[in-house]
């Protein structure tokens, strides 16, 4: 992940500015920062950060926290993120489960949702569980994203940005309309007061009576407050596009538009990417530094590969199918349908009940990963390490150990990833929250 650079007085790079403003109101926490150290800091002129705060300001996106003591002259004002004054969805769709996490500006987790799925299902039912999902999220945490009659506070700049970044296919995605913003069904309501309005548009706020109902699709067609819905699943995809390829045992996925289908039913922009991508992603925004692999194992086995602080999703974004590669020629199918691989082994390992053998092949891939690309340290995550961490901490850190022992090298460590369950739907999440803050991995 980047860290904030240098700015550019250029009225085509307003939005680029503003994301490297929002990102160090984000850094600063609750302490805040004032706008003279954010000239410093982003290189812009003072006048150039005023007008950047000020608009920040009445989008609701910061706010003032106090003043600091100035070593000369009056006091500084400091400013600070307002983390509620928008929100992104992160999906974990895995092959017997979704997870669906509402994150604040912050990326703190303030709702969560997780139900079985099938993804053998069909698109249609798919479709329908994450977009269920989606909603009862937003809904359960965030009724009604505005309080009282007050107008909604969006950057329309940033919501800008997320559409752009992740290419959503026509503006009529988030386009909508006063008519659509208050038609309300019989089985999907969210109801607010006759104090509490939603945004329409950038520019229009449609009133709703106490009697009045927003459907749950309304909600978030028409929320400005939601940014969009980051969806990580299984590979092989390609993440620019948004188009699965044939997903490793459910070949019947191969060509479907995913992003576009999603896009349409929910009525915001939508990011789509490989589980163990978004995991990474969302390890590296939470402060894990330099070059490292994640290792997800669960229902199946993959890698996320943050090479020099950015996710490596390779050419055609197809970096990471780590539990593909085959270390035992001619050994056991694989329902990728080759024979020996990674993942075939080691959840063949997992269901005879060999945790030791399980993580010892799990060691086997880790230290190729080393081997290749010199990375510094190795993550685990996914629900079967969860179940026996420490003995796959073990198992797996015992091979790279032997490694290191014949190579002459330090042995690279092995940690379990923080986030337990979440950590994939986090980094979700964060594949939306990524451009808004000038962040390009997302």
């Amino acid at each position: 992940m980047t860290g904030a650079g240098a700015g550019a007085n250029l009225l085509a790079l307003r939005s680029h500015n503003a994301a490297l403003v929002l990102d160090l109101l984000r850094t600063a926490g609750s302490d805040g920062i004032s706008r003279l150290e954010l000239a410093e800091r982003t290189g812009l002129t003072p006048q150039a950060v005023s007008k950047i705060t000020a608009r920040l300001r009445e989008d609701g996106l910061a706010a003032e926290a106090g003043r600091r003591a100035s070593t000369g002259g009056k006091p500084r004002t400091v400013l600070r993120l307002v983390p509620e004054a928008a929100y992104a969805v992160g999906v974990h769709l895995d092959r017997d489960e979704v997870r669906a996490v509402l994150v604040d500006l912050r990326g703190t987790v303030v709702g969560e949702r997780r139900a079985a799925l099938d993804l053998g299902a069909g698109a249609g039912a798919v479709l329908t569980a994450v977009t269920e999902a989606v909603r009862a999220t937003v809904a359960d945490a965030v009724p009604v994203p505005v309080a009282n009659s007050m107008r909604v506070p969006v950057a329309d700049e940033a919501r800008a940005t997320v559409k752009d970044a992740v290419q959503v296919p026509g503006a009529d995605a988030v386009r909508a309309t006063a008519t659509e913003a208050v038609r309300a069904t019989a089985t999907e309501a969210v109801h607010v007061t006759a104090t509490k309005a939603v945004r329409a548009t950038a520019t229009e706020t449609v009133h709703v009576t106490a009697t009045e109902a927003l459907p749950a699709g309304s909600l978030l067609a028409r929320a400005g407050s939601l940014l969009g819905v980051g969806v990580a699943l299984p590979g092989p995809l390609d993440h620019v596009r948004g188009v699965l390829h044939r997903v490793t045992g459910f070949p019947e996925w191969d060509g479907f538009p995913l992003r576009e289908a999603l896009a349409e039913r929910l009525g915001v922009p939508v990011v789509v990417d490989k589980d163990t991508n978004a995991a990474a992603l969302g390890l590296a925004a939470g402060g894990e530094g330099g070059s490292f692999a994640y290792l997800h194992l669960g229902t199946g086995l993959g890698a996320g590969l943050v090479i020099g602080g950015s996710v490596h999703r390779g050419a055609r974004t197809g970096a990471g199918e780590f539990g593909h590669q085959v270390i035992q020629l001619d050994g056991p199918p694989c329902t990728c349908g080759d024979r020996g691989c990674l993942e075939a082994l080691c959840l063949g390992a997992v269901a005879r009940g060999d945790v030791e053998e399980a993580a010892r092949v799990l060691g086997s891939g880790a230290a190729n990963l080393v081997g290749l690309l010199d990375i510094d340290v190795v993550l685990l995550g996914g629900r079967t390490v969860a179940a026996t961490p420490e003995a796959f901490v073990r198992g797996v850190g015992a091979v790279l150990g032997a490694r290191a022992r014949r190579t002459g090298e330090d042995a690279v460590p092995v940690r379990v990833a923080p986030g337990g369950g979440r950590v994939v739907a986090v980094g979700a999440a964060q594949l939306v929250l990524g451009p808004v803050f000038g962040r390009g991995d997302g």
